[in-house]
């Protein structure tokens, strides 16, 4: 496939609403602008070229997005993918990019990630923001890694192209304190239910 370009960016959060973060928090998100091999196709096009091409750029992107942020993968404390696809194309091309494979590309190059990683797609014309949803890489219930953060490419997507991001934080929320259940307490009220 043909990639127009690359972009990164690189965000260290030094204070947030008056409290330091110490480390400041550092994220990445990276992202590849390609041409869209199925723009213009019928709906019913076969979704097997973009599957097979998000295993590529889930290894390319990680290590883009890794020698940037400056951490180690043992280092990760969040991550995240998301897809825009040009206007020529559907919502099913940018599912097709990041919910098959593309998480375990993702997770092979950095050797963890138990997690679902947060994901999603939509269809939209140059310069359309996607928010990026930051999830925990290994413990599910590791609240404080939730955030996110809005990216966007001012001259892309084109009608033909698709926007592939994908984005990792090396720390949570700067300020973090939300107490939420753990699994034991979920599972406690699951298993609630089935009593009645």
């Amino acid at each position: 496939m043909e990639i127009r370009k690359t972009v990164t960016f690189v965000e260290e959060i030094n204070t947030e609403y008056g409290a330091r973060a110490n480390p400041p928090l550092r994220r990445v998100a990276t992202a590849a602008v390609f041409k869209n091999p199925l723009a213009g196709k019928s709906a019913g096009a076969d979704l097997a070229p973009l599957i097979d091409y998000s295993l590529e750029l889930g290894v390319v992107l990680t290590k883009v997005a890794l020698a940037a942020l400056g951490g180690t993968p043992a280092e990760l404390r969040a991550y995240t993918k998301a897809a825009v696809v040009g206007t020529g194309g559907d919502l099913e091309h940018g599912a097709a990019m990041i919910h098959p494979r593309l998480g375990m590309a993702m997770r092979r190059t950095i050797k963890r990630g138990r997690i679902i990683i947060p994901g999603h797609a939509k269809v939209g014309p140059p310069g359309t923001a996607v928010d990026l949803l930051y999830g925990p890489l290994d413990e599910g219930w590791d609240l404080d890694a939730f955030d996110s953060t809005p990216v966007l490419i001012h001259d892309a997507p084109r009608p033909d192209e698709i926007v592939l991001w994908v984005g990792y934080a090396l720390g949570p929320r700067v300020n973090a304190r939300c107490k939420g259940p753990d699994q034991k307490e979920v599972d406690a009220l699951i298993a609630s239910f089935t009593k009645f």
